[in-house]
């Protein structure tokens, strides 16, 4: 995983790369996810950080911890994860594009096509 430097903090970052892990349906439902050490050592990141990612992906409801054996996808996490990037996008992510398509003089519109044609494509 690269870190990018767009200011987002890194343990929103490596909450990304977890829901996109469960939205590609790479981690299901009950999975165990990897330790919060061995997160830490296969991102190159501070343990610290990780844990502070578990905590909120607790609080979003997309994994969860049972004392003693470590953390698991929740069963609701398809859905959760979903909700919270769609929030992310259209709170944060959208903003830009909207305004880049405004200094372009571009329209919706103009994206239909583009984006239909992704949509076949790349279809989840």
């Amino acid at each position: 995983m690269q870190f990018n430097n767009n200011g987002q903090a890194i343990y929103l970052q490596i909450a990304d790369y977890i829901c996109e892990k469960v939205l590609l349906q790479e981690w299901n439902p009950d999975d165990k996810v990897p330790s919060v050490r061995e997160l830490a050592i296969q991102l190159e990141v501070n343990p610290n950080t990780v844990m502070r990612t578990y905590d909120f992906l607790k609080h979003q409801d997309i994994i969860n911890d049972k004392r003693g054996i470590g953390y698991f996808i929740t069963p609701q996490a398809f859905k959760s994860a979903i909700a919270y990037r769609k929030r992310e996008f259209l709170e944060k992510e959208l903003p830009t594009v909207y305004r880049i398509m405004n200094m372009l003089g571009l329209e919706t519109e103009d994206l239909a096509k583009g984006y239909e044609k992704f949509k076949k494509q790349y279809t989840v």
